[in-house]
């Protein structure tokens, strides 16, 4: 098995697409083999530029990717798209698929697009988005985009993975003031108000000001907001231009490598969490779990207190 990986791996930074998408599916369905894959792509990574795109279901987030991705290929920039779409109740996979709007790029060599599905996690990106952005970045893309599945208030862990993080808004959705009690408000470098052809557009930029200048400021990065239209081309130019602003912003102030060390601890930490719920299925089985169970439900124990009694079984586990 590792050595067909290993195989897999070499074709992949050699440029093999086919590879790479093994690669991610790997990553998806064995948290061991993804962990094999990143301790060897590793010093290969950390080159790219990721950017994030947010914002709820319907304000059209596939269409400003797909107008982005034309952006960077006219400066001949290698793109890859994680989209995260919701999880099937059934397979576990994607259900949405909606790809379809970036059916132009899917021939381009440089350009590789990849649904995959958010499979219960609720901050909005699957357990493998962190690690699959490394073989993205392994692979030799320049720029790689995640865009969430738009399910609403939960997504904010793009922030934790991503240098911009770009929220997008539609006038007349009743999303704008959702977002604002949601806290999303405060992972946008920018804000892009979709379909601003509409009734509302101009309410929905009022509302966003009121609420950046409520806000504290992002260490002297001031949010912009950029009106776009769907699958039209106007505006696309200006968001693209506002994306490069805050990745020279980022380079120029430092704030580029504060990320990258603050990406690391979010590993660090994400990967013990998923460590520790592992061993402790390994330690307790299902039945001795029921009758934990019961004892907090009945009170006659706490939680804490069966934590701190399970320490000891655990430490041996770990």
């Amino acid at each position: 098995m590792i050595s067909s990986i290993d195989e897999l791996i070499q074709k992949m930074v050699s440029g093999d697409k086919r590879a790479l998408g093994k690669i991610i599916t790997l990553m998806e369905e064995d948290s061991s083999s993804s962990a094999y894959i990143v301790s060897k792509i590793y010093p290969l990574t950390g080159k790219a530029y990721i950017l994030g795109i947010t914002g709820p279901p319907g304000s059209g987030k596939s269409s400003i990717v797909d107008k982005l991705v034309s952006c960077y290929r006219n400066e001949n920039l290698k793109v890859g798209v994680i989209a995260i779409d919701p999880t099937s109740p059934f397979t576990g996979g994607a259900i949405l698929g909606d790809r379809i709007r970036m059916r132009s790029h899917y021939t381009d060599k440089n350009v590789f697009i990849r649904s995959m599905a958010t499979r219960g996690t609720l901050g909005g990106l699957s357990r493998a988005t962190s690690d699959s952005v490394k073989a993205l970045d392994a692979f030799g893309n320049d720029v790689i985009i995640i865009e969430t599945v738009g399910a609403g208030q939960v997504e904010v862990d793009i922030v934790k993975v991503a240098d911009t993080v770009v929220v997008v808004s539609v006038p007349d959705m009743g999303d704008t003031i959702q977002k604002l009690k949601a806290g999303i408000m405060e992972i946008g470098n920018i804000f892009a108000v979709n379909k601003a052809d509409i009734d509302g557009a101009e309410k929905c930029i009022l509302e966003i000001k009121m609420m950046l200048e409520l806000s504290e400021t992002k260490n002297g990065w001031v949010p912009p907001i950029v009106k776009t239209f769907g699958d039209r081309d106007n505006g696309a130019n200006e968001l693209y231009e506002a994306i490069k602003n805050h990745h020279k912003y980022l380079l120029e102030s430092g704030r580029q490598e504060k990320k990258k060390i603050a990406r690391g601890k979010a590993d660090l930490i994400y990967i013990l969490q998923n460590l520790f719920i592992k061993k402790f299925y390994e330690a307790i089985n299902e039945e001795e779990l029921e009758e934990l169970g019961k004892k907090i439900a009945s009170r006659e124990k706490d939680p804490y207190t069966i934590i701190e009694e399970l320490i000891p079984r655990l430490k041996k586990f770990l």
